[in-house]
């Protein structure tokens, strides 16, 4: 079964045909004093310096910047954001986009934790300008010293550009098919693969999530986050506020680790707005544990029309723990909307945004391993519960077996497939590639389009008309010719013991003799003191729960410490990376830890 349809704007000759970029000249026209983009910098002030540009202000400085970009580089030539997520960051991506140089939305080399990926990216995309600050040079040029990566011909500041340089910028015309960015998948163990991005994708998929979050209420803001150099965190913060003129605060995403509760503190601060947000699912786990009274006190969520919760599996305790740590400060039943997308869709596939609470249902677990939606009374104990990702707006999604190519029925599951014009044509400089997963055609396609299909590599299923999904393909874990899904192991695994950290498991399966062997990577719990804890007990409690709950047995299970689960740069869980530092035996142990206190 399929769901959604193209919207007529969004097809050639339709209205939608006219690039988002352009849309810019329009709002600094119409609405030259109105706030376009403020960016809250907690490191000038710990309450958050406000540093607001309006749409006449970011229309100058985005012409700027694409004057000095054509300084140093030709078009089709890539521009490489080394920068702080500040104000100068969205006009370096605006400004790339008006010169018809290919951005590459990268990060400073200082950010912790992403330095593999920052070196994968950077050099595939081979770029020929790099844009940063002055503070951050240092950092750059030990990166470019450090590593076997191409050198750029320039270095460009971005806070020194000459706003003057605005006025000899010289307006160029703007194919919808003309590559607009690349944006960089988060990766595991593999090489990152730039999506080449188009403007008419990102015009699209701009328009897409506008409509999937169905912001009808008048004077709609956003408040994010999330790191620009992340698909989501681009096409919500730049992306969207460009459809209808609206406003965007954002921080950076160190302040938001370093204090969650300044995400709803910011969305409290707009009294009388309609505010949307979005996030992935441990954000909204990690700032409802932060949830204290005394944080609570005067914060008033009254105005969170829309947080989209996406980019990871979706825990259902977690819209229920965020739902009830935020309901005293009047955050609506409704507000939270359980979404589905990914890079090579530009970002957003579907979202469940209709102000009722997220559905979530109860099935029969072993039936979906064998491929069937059954639900199930939410008792029973071979029960799983899924949650309702909505539908898409503007696309079709498809259900799909993906060895035969023939859409599945209602209730079976299968692979996503996605077809609009927000998908991507397919990866830089990667043809093999892009052919498998962007060249999907239906054998037998019915009123469906026979292709050009985008292939997930996820599995769903439909059910009364919204997606469900149920797990990446490439995770699937096959254990005596059954199939088990590796979140559902993971659940059951934090719920085994407290010595146990939730959300910072991975479960992966080895080759086998005969058959894949499961092995189960937890991170300890700070909570529970080093000097009280019994790692075989906590191993024991593991190996019975999954047995139990799974009927398998636990071929290995180690207890790591904190932060040693290998995560994708939009946290989620990357098996594949922990697999890997698994048989390189570089796993940070409990018991490593443990011995050495001896």
């Amino acid at each position: 079964m399929a769901l959604g349809s193209l919207l007529p704007e969004l097809l050639p000759g339709g209205s939608g045909r006219t690039p988002l970029i352009e849309r810019l000249a329009r709002w600094a026209e119409e609405k030259p004093d109105a706030p376009a983009f403020t960016f809250v910098d907690y490191s000038l002030d710990p309450a958050g310096a406000r540093i607001t540009l309006d749409w006449a202000g970011t229309h100058r400085r985005a012409r700027a910047m694409a004057a000095r970009l054509r300084q140093a580089t030709v078009p089709g030539e890539r521009a490489a954001l080394l920068l702080p997520q500040t104000l100068d960051y969205m006009m370096t991506m605006l400004g790339a986009l008006y010169a018809h140089v290919v951005a590459v939305p990268l990060f400073s080399p200082d950010l912790p934790g992403h330095a593999d990926r920052l070196i994968g990216a950077y050099a595939d995309s081979e770029p020929a300008v790099i844009v940063t600050s002055r503070n951050a040079l240092p950092h750059v040029e030990k990166f470019l010293a450090d590593h076997d990566v191409p050198q750029p011909k320039e270095i460009v500041f971005a806070e020194e550009v000459d706003p003057a340089l605005a006025d000899t910028w010289q307006d160029e015309p703007i194919g919808f098919d003309d590559l607009a960015y690349l944006q960089y998948t988060s990766g595991s163990t593999r090489r990152p693969a730039g999506v080449e991005i188009t403007h008419g994708n990102v015009t699209a998929n701009a328009a897409q999530l506008w409509a999937g979050w169905a912001p009808e209420k008048p004077e709609p803001e956003l408040v994010s986050w999330l790191p620009l150099f992340h698909d989501m965190g681009l096409i919500a913060t730049m992306a969207l506020p460009l459809v209808r003129g609206d406003h965007a605060i954002y921080t950076d995403p160190v302040s938001f680790i370093m204090n969650p509760m300044r995400w709803m503190e910011l969305i409290a601060e707009r009294p009388g707005k309609n505010v949307y947000t979005a996030g992935p699912n441990f954000a909204y786990e990690y700032v409802a544990s932060m949830a204290t009274p005394e944080k609570l006190a005067g914060l008033d969520l009254s105005g969170l029309t829309t947080c989209l919760n996406g980019a990871e599996p979706i825990r259902t305790s977690t819209l229920s723990t965020f739902a009830e740590a935020f309901a005293d400060a009047g955050l609506r039943p409704g507000a939270q909307a359980p979404g589905y997308g990914l890079a090579e869709a530009t970002v957003f596939v579907t979202a469940a945004a209709e102000d009722v609470p997220p559905k979530i249902i109860s099935v029969d677990r072993e039936a979906l391993t064998q491929g069937e939606l059954r639900p199930c009374d939410a008792g029973s104990e071979r029960a799983s519960t899924l949650v309702s990702c909505g539908g898409p707006s503007g696309q079709i999604v498809a259900i799909v077996d993906p060895d035969a190519r023939a859409e599945q029925p209602d209730g079976r599951v299968g692979e996503i497939w996605v077809h609009g014009p927000n998908t991507a044509a397919g990866y830089w400089r990667n043809s093999e590639r892009s052919q498998d997963v962007f060249g999907g055609e239906l054998a037998e396609p019915g009123d469906l389009p026979a292709g050009p299909w985008m292939r997930t590599g996820d599995y769903g299923v439909i059910h009364e008309g919204e997606l469900y999904v149920t797990g990446r393909i490439k995770d699937l874990i096959i254990v005596d010719g059954r199939n088990h899904y590796p979140q559902d192991i993971e659940v059951t695994t934090q719920e085994a013991h407290p010595a146990i950290r939730p959300d910072h498991v991975a479960a992966f399966a080895l080759p086998g003799e005969e058959t894949e062997r499961l092995v189960v990577v937890a991170e300890r719990n700070r909570r529970v003191p080093l000097g009280r804890l019994d790692v075989e007990e906590v191993e024991a409690a593991v190996r019975g729960a999954v047995n139990v709950e799974h009927e398998m047995s636990v071929h290995e299970f180690v207890l790591i410490e904190p932060g040693g689960v290998s995560r994708t740069s939009s946290g989620k869980i990357a098996r594949s990376a922990t697999r890997q530092r698994y048989l390189d035996g570089a796993l940070p142990t409990t018991a490593a830890r443990l011995a050495s206190r001896k």
